[in-house]
């Protein structure tokens, strides 16, 4: 394997109470600050996205790491796609990262030595992937011959059928018909749930940070333009956060107008007690970690023994429904929240192993990289 990063790199490993591994990842010579995060390995190696982000500090950085490494702990189990959770964050603005600094994070993810596996997020688009893949066999998702490449089309998918689930719930009826959906943030997921939702006969309003992208979808889609500071107030059958998380909080869940929260943003509360409070006013929350599972799933595949399969993958992600009615169901049967449910579902799985890995994931992409390389 070539090696084009040299001594600057640095890796220090920081504790952080209940997590596995946290490291800090630095390079000199390319200017590369981050972090890769362990929470549990408990069934099976670690996989998590790369988060490229311009965090104002390394205590904002190291909060929004580990709270979505726990995420992705909770939301692995829940699939039971056999892999523990992590996360790694890279503080730059997307618009800043460099290739030198991609080969350096590759470098840093190789020396652990498989312990946590990399993927597409926030501001790490699929070419950034590809790239980091060509240093380390430790990524998923690329745009490569054995490899799933973009999981955003899964991860719409089955936000989509999570929010059919919901309606089922609270309407007898899985009909998006005449249903008033909010959607927060129109990123590569949110468009793409945008649009699924159209064609399935939704009324929609539309946010993003950027307005102009927010005119322009709305417009193709005959949808209500929403600015940013007013989505979480507009009346709606189903909210749909799919941006940021903490964004359901004590300032916020007063202002709520829905009947139903059901998006793909990871960490949408922003501490678990919300979700006690959403209950209480009597709306109904689909746990982000369950419902946001869709690319996780698919990009699985791409590691398992027979290579990556797209019908198998959907096949799954359809299945999120029936998790979720589940879900709600266990929630009235126990009068808790929704959220608590499948945290406990999800640390029962962990603390008896339930789809726990019982053979080590192959790189497809990367066997197949030597074999012509």
């Amino acid at each position: 394997m070539k090696r084009t990063v040299e001594d600057s790199l640095v890796l220090k490993e920081i504790p952080v109470e209940g997590y596995e591994k946290v490291v800090v990842v630095t390079d000199e010579r390319s200017g590369l600050k981050g972090i890769i995060c362990v929470h549990n390995s408990t069934l099976g190696p670690t996989l998590g996205g790369i988060r490229i982000y311009p965090y104002p500090t390394f205590d904002a950085a190291l909060t929004d790491v580990t709270r979505l490494a726990r995420g992705m702990t909770y939301k692995s189990a829940m699939a039971e796609v056999g892999l523990g959770g992590a996360k790694s964050v890279i503080m730059c603005n997307p618009k800043n990262k460099t290739k030198e600094m991609l080969i350096a994070f590759a470098e840093a993810i190789h020396r652990l030595g498989g312990l946590y596996t990399g993927a597409e997020d926030s501001g790490c688009a699929v070419q950034d992937v590809n790239l980091i893949g060509a240093h380390t066999p430790y990524v998923v998702g690329l745009s490569q011959e054995k490899s799933s490449g973009n999981p955003s089309p899964f991860t719409a998918w089955g936000t989509f059928r999570g929010i059919q689930a919901v309606l089922q719930m609270i309407d007898g009826s899985t009909s998006l018909e005449g249903k008033t959906v909010a959607i927060q943030g129109l990123g590569s997921v949110g468009a793409l749930l945008a649009e699924t939702l159209f064609w399935h006969g939704a009324k929609l309003i539309l946010s993003d940070i950027d307005w102009e992208k927010t005119q322009m979808i709305a417009k193709k889609y005959h949808a209500t333009a929403c600015p940013t500071e007013d989505i979480l107030s507009e009346k709606c059958d189903v909210l749909a956060p799919c941006a940021l998380g903490g964004i359901i909080n004590p300032d916020t869940i007063p202002q709520l107008r829905c009947r139903a929260i059901a998006g793909c943003a990871n960490n949408q509360l922003l501490n678990d007690q919300d979700a006690d409070e959403l209950r209480r006013r009597g709306i109904l929350y689909a746990p982000d970690f369950v419902i946001n599972a869709g690319g996780l799933i698919n990009v699985s595949y791409e590691i398992e023994e027979n290579g990556y399969n797209p019908i198998l993958s959907r096949k799954k992600v359809d299945q999120l429904y029936d998790q979720l009615i589940r879900l709600f169901e266990i929630s009235e049967q126990n009068n808790c929240s929704t959220h608590h449910a499948a945290v406990a579902l999800a640390e029962y799985r962990i603390k008896y192993g339930v789809s726990k890995r019982l053979v080590p994931p192959r790189y497809h992409h990367f066997e197949s990289a030597k074999r012509h390389g």
